[in-house]
């Protein structure tokens, strides 16, 4: 069984890579390249926040269980 944590992860990984090759670029970033890189940042927002719905949760469960 897969971790779906993993995927996540491997997701924000790369979306990460890619603000960051945006931010390297030597010419001055265009419209596009803004819209892109605020884009990427708001996928990155919400990847992180079902990581934490997810971690939550599976705090969460034990303590449930033993009540």
């Amino acid at each position: 069984m897969t971790d779906p944590a993993f995927a996540i992860k491997r997701e924000v990984h790369q979306l990460v890579d890619r603000q960051i090759e945006t931010l390297r670029q030597p010419s001055g970033l265009t419209v596009s390249d803004l819209s892109d890189y605020r884009e990427r940042s708001e996928q990155i927002t919400t990847l992180y926040r079902e990581l934490d719905q997810m971690r939550r949760a599976n705090f969460e469960r034990p303590l449930r269980t033993a009540s």
